[in-house]
């Protein structure tokens, strides 16, 4: 291989790279937890502790939600703890629809498992700098959800 070949290669690996890492330079944060076994507990908590620094910017806030099939109902509802850095907490319910009308998942992927994004909100600005924790619980009536496989958070700079 002559030199110019491989600078050549060298040249196409290094714009492959910084375009994968270019593709979500938006995101501050994003993390899924495994639900264990697939089935919510009413009282397990699933926290996400958030570190933030910048206190200028203004955000999109997402919701992430992994169900298989064997959710046996077409929408979720969660209650979400937001602890600021400060001590103060506010909790919101969101309901999130996973599947239509005549029972087909809305969420993206292949086979059983179905990942949907929800947004929760915009124009959110974090007014004190430190760990910021966002608390999720299942709100269903029931004591133990089935087919809930992952929830997550997803925190993105505005454009």
């Amino acid at each position: 291989m002559t030199l110019l070949n491989r600078s050549k290669y060298f040249f196409v690996f290094i714009l492959i790279a910084l375009s994968l890492v270019s593709c979500d330079r938006l995101r501050v944060y994003d993390k899924f937890k495994d639900i264990p076994e697939g089935n919510w507990d009413r009282n397990e908590k699933v926290k996400f502790d958030v570190q933030i620094d910048d206190t200028t910017s203004y955000n999109k806030v997402f919701i992430n939600v992994r169900n298989s099939g064997d959710f046996k109902f077409s929408n979720l509802f969660i209650f979400l703890n937001t602890i600021y850095p400060n001590g103060k907490i506010s909790r919101d319910t969101i309901d999130c629809i996973l599947a239509d009308d005549r029972g087909k998942w809305l969420g993206k992927g292949l086979g059983d498992l179905k990942d949907c994004r929800f947004f929760l909100k915009k124009g959110v600005r974090f007014h004190q700098k430190g760990i910021y924790t966002f608390e999720f619980e299942q709100a269903m009536r029931t004591e133990r959800l089935e087919g809930i496989k992952s929830v997550g958070i997803r925190i993105e700079k505005m454009e």
